[in-house]
């Protein structure tokens, strides 16, 4: 299509001719199977895939961790599970698949901190995904090494031989009380509570293990359907850029349904809204939430991973995989 002045287009799909690839575990609101993270092994020659099986929230909210395996990456087995139980906490969210070119299997996992009831982030890593043990876990990021009120949610990618890990973050207000500060924390989940927002920030490795925090890259606007939530959650790269999905509430009230915007960046740290008045995809159902994808290219495909929000109110891990002649 050069030709024609399109270099490396990015094709989208439509949500609703999308499959389902994992069901929650009830319908009804506050049941949801998703936030996803996926990646293609050529070694063992599958496709793996991490989500979370949540619940309502007076039942246990983020309980269960997967990791599954599939031949064509529509149809997954479980090799690997953990409950909130296996790390203290009251709640596990999205977290990242990563290969290592040592050959070493990762998952950085975003949980609440059963002490602190922050969100933080760990490594668990292993010469499998399936060997992969929650009591081995060290620290990537909390809170308190950054100065801030919560930290979740991270997307990993290498370029060179540095690891760039993308994550949700909750800055503290500028002015915090200890009345103020036991209010965000109370619920074990600041980023609901509307005292803070949902930003995107950057941190940098050379070993994938200790990070270095570079700060702030993606905010919600003072205004619109992002203004309460600008998390970015996954990229895919169209060089010379990268194309970014982004999660974005206008407020509170939309915590837990949020919905699906687009930004592009050259350089990982400066991003252009190309969805600054409304969301690039939603749901026809219940909330129209549309959020967390994750998208994978693999053999001249794009498969994209995302939560979906059910006529039911539930929300389902789906999958729509797109051919795409530029990736050869």
């Amino acid at each position: 299509m050069w030709d024609r002045k399109i270099f490396n287009l990015m094709p989208l799909f439509d949500p609703e001719e999308g499959v389902t690839v994992i069901e929650p575990l009830k319908g009804g609101r506050g049941w949801w199977a998703g936030a996803p993270s996926a990646l293609f092994d050529e070694k063992r020659e599958a496709f793996f895939l991490y989500y979370r099986l949540r619940k309502p929230r007076e039942l246990g909210r983020g309980a269960i961790c997967r990791i599954a395996r599939s031949e064509d990456g529509v149809k997954f087995e479980t090799i690997w599970e953990a409950k909130k139980e296996d790390f203290d906490s009251p709640s596990i969210e999205k977290s990242a698949l990563f290969i290592s070119p040592e050959g070493r299997y990762r998952l950085y996992i975003s949980y609440v901190d059963g002490e602190t009831n922050k969100w933080r982030v760990d490594l668990l890593e292993a010469d499998s995904f399936e060997k992969l043990d929650p009591s081995s876990r060290k620290k990537v990021f909390t809170p308190e090494d950054i100065g801030i009120e919560g930290i979740k949610d991270p997307f990993v990618i290498m370029i060179g031989r540095a690891y760039y890990m993308i994550l949700s973050y909750a800055p503290s207000p500028k002015a915090v009380s200890e009345e103020l500060r036991e209010k965000m924390h109370a619920t074990a989940d600041v980023y609901n509570t509307g005292i803070t927002k949902s930003h995107t920030g950057l941190a940098v490795s050379l070993d994938g293990v200790s990070f270095q925090w570079l700060g702030d890259i993606f905010s919600p606007r003072e205004s619109g359907w992002d203004a309460y939530a600008a998390r970015i959650g996954s990229l895919l790269y169209t060089p010379p850029a990268f194309m970014a999905f982004y999660d974005g509430s206008a407020s509170v009230k939309e915590n837990y349904e949020e919905k699906t915007g687009l930004a592009v960046t050259f350089d990982l740290i400066h991003y252009h809204r190309l969805t600054p008045n409304s969301p690039i995809l939603t749901s026809p159902h219940s909330s129209g939430s549309l959020r967390y994808i994750d998208v994978l290219a693999h053999e001249g495909k794009i498969y994209f991973y995302y939560e979906y929000a059910r006529p039911d109110g539930s929300h389902e891990l789906r999958l729509n995989v797109i051919e795409t002649p530029w990736l050869g």
